[in-house]
């Protein structure tokens, strides 16, 4: 069978099956040689990508796959990056944390070993943590490295391994580039260090809580109406994560004390058993949770994603039956609580400000504009809404930062989304909803008559393999070279073009610039006011396509409103061909 195979992938598999690789993973390339010549393209064909925030793959043997080898590859390549960058004569050190999937310990420990063994002081925690809690401890620590080991809310077959610098941030350039660059001068096996040095690794833990959950307890705005509204019932999930010890922690320290738990997927498992996919994104996710707040009355259930970063909720609608609510609405929730509340309390400086990535609703930027808040555009990714936060420290005053794909930052003690403090915001801002005898339901309704209706949609494509990879690649080509010139009906007026870094003006032929990093996206706004985003995922096989329309405001008929929004999504998606 592997006579069929390219001779360059045929030699790269065929090294694997010999020393310095281990007896299994020899064995498992033999067997793949034998059997599936597919698989052997796939697992060998490139070598794994050390993207801008780090690795992300199919677990198993192979260049294109997280095992020990291109884990220790990687991790050799930063420690070189580190040294370079901090010099020998400072005392570098690191943090480690690591989430419930498999193969954890086995990545985290490798990690820890190849750092030790190029001189870098290591903290590993002593079990699974949430990637805010290992930003905050970067901080907390005064390290100069993080490292979690976590492929967030992928299917069970991916680990991944996500690179923080010392701001607690996922690298950014030029950071991202120096790292990259020296990961892929590592050409072999052969030149990761790998003897540990036990004396250079300490292990930690509750210290770290106790400061993480104090942080997140500052964050309360009115600890008055929770203390009135205590027994708030509330389901939580973390659908097998890292949320499953620490998320109720933070929630009964913020003074909730009627936290009600899914049993079943409180128990951390990598195999994720009770679900198809661990993603507070899809409903299936947060069936049983939903089914457990009917049976005990509660009127939040909050879920969140193995790496405990990202957080979904259902409500109560005005007929009592559970609604999931997509990231936008949740950001606009929370953003409005904050605003207001700090508002009310004469907290506002006039020195605050909000970010948002460029696929998030538009409402979050028209709210803040309303109450005279400066609102900051960043590319997809919440490094860049750190990043902001790092460009404006001491100059003005971060007050929320949200993104469509359901991840929040309260406070900036984290830099990364945070859905412990998101889990205990939300909560509170419940509470509040309760104090006035409203819902979140309610809140929302509110927040549209106010603003206008908003509502978003998405679509992600998956193509697997090399194929797939040249195939969202050609998509991207025709959407760059040969743009659409009307979408549904209405002409297309403005294209943003993230790789070239420019926006080009159809009616005007007006060119400027976009002061931006580069990255592959485009987007194109309509005259009817539509926002289409089209990006390649940066962590995932697929290419994304985001839908954004808007209502009028002062609507007193919201569901009538909302269905010919969501007919006008589906319309957009039919014009573009993405629906057969």
């Amino acid at each position: 069978m592997s006579n069929n195979l390219p001779p360059q992938i045929a030699e790269r598999a065929a090294q694997w099956t010999k020393a310095p690789f281990d007896e299994a993973t020899r064995q498992e390339v033999t067997e793949m040689l034998q059997n599936d010549p597919t698989s052997v393209t796939d697992a060998f064909y490139r070598d794994l990508e050390f993207g801008t925030g780090g690795l992300r793959g199919i677990m198993g043997a192979g260049t294109n796959r997280m095992n020990i080898y291109t884990v220790g590859m990687a991790t050799q390549g930063l420690a070189n990056y580190l040294l370079k960058n901090y010099g020998p004569k400072r005392q570098i050190s690191a943090v480690i944390s690591f989430d419930s999937r498999n193969n954890n310990t086995l990545f985290a420990n490798t990690v820890a070993g190849v750092l030790s063994a190029n001189g870098i002081k290591v903290f590993i925690f002593d079990d699974i943590r949430p990637t805010p809690e290992l930003s905050f401890a970067i901080r907390y620590l005064k390290c100069q490295t993080g490292i979690m080991i976590t492929a967030s809310h992928n299917p069970k077959e991916y680990n991944g391994y996500k690179v923080y610098w010392e701001d607690g941030a996922q690298i950014i350039d030029p950071h991202d580039k120096g790292i990259i660059g020296e990961v892929r001068a590592i050409k072999h096996v052969d030149e990761v260090k790998i003897a540990i040095n036990p004396k250079l690794v300490e292990t930690i833990g509750a210290e770290i809580d106790d400061a993480y959950l104090c942080m997140v307890s500052s964050l309360s705005i009115r600890p008055d109406l929770i203390k009135k509204h205590h027994n708030l019932k509330i389901v939580y999930t973390p659908i097998h994560g890292t949320g499953t010890r620490i998320a109720p922690m933070a929630l009964k320290k913020f003074g909730f004390d009627n936290i009600i738990t899914v049993e079943k997927q409180m128990v951390p498992d990598g195999n994720f058993p009770t679900v198809h996919s661990p993603n507070p994104e899809e409903p299936a996710a947060l069936k049983m949770a939903i089914e457990k707040a009917k049976a005990t009355g509660a009127s939040l259930v909050m879920a969140t994603d193995p790496d405990a970063d990202r957080v979904g909720i259902a409500i109560p609608d005005n007929k009592g039956d559970f609604i999931l609510l997509n990231g936008n609405q949740t950001a606009a929730i929370l953003q409005n609580y904050i605003i207001t509340q700090r508002k009310a309390k004469g907290d506002l400086t006039g020195k605050e400000y909000i970010v948002k990535t460029i696929v998030t609703t538009e409402l979050l930027a028209d709210m803040a504009h309303a109450e005279g808040i400066p609102c900051y555009d960043v590319l997809t990714g919440f490094k860049y809404i750190a990043g902001m936060i790092r460009s404006l420290e001491g100059k003005q005053t971060y007050l929320f930062g949200g993104e469509e794909s359901y991840g929040y930052l309260i406070g900036d003690a984290v830099r990364d989304k945070d859905a412990v403090s998101a889990c205990c915001m939300i909560a509170e801002t419940a509470a509040w909803a309760a104090d006035q005898g409203l819902t979140m339901f309610d809140i929302l309704q509110q927040i549209y008559k106010k603003y206008g209706l908003y509502l978003e949609g998405l679509i992600s494509i998956t193509r697997m393999g090399k194929t797939g990879a040249e195939e969202i690649a050609a998509m991207m080509d025709m959407y760059r070279h040969t743009p659409p010139k009307t979408i549904d009906g209405a002409q297309v007026l403005i294209m943003k073009d993230y790789k070239l870094k420019k926006s080009t003006n159809f009616l005007t032929g007006e060119v400027s610039a976009i002061d931006l990093p580069i990255s592959d996206v485009l987007q194109f706004f309509t005259t009817d006011g539509s926002k289409i985003t089209i990006r390649p995922s940066g962590t995932e096989p697929k290419i994304k396509f985001y839908f954004g329309v808007k209502g009028v405001s002062g609507s007193s008929d919201l569901t009538t409103a909302e269905n010919e929004l969501r007919l006008k999504i589906e319309s957009i998606k039919n014009d573009m061909g993405l629906i057969k």
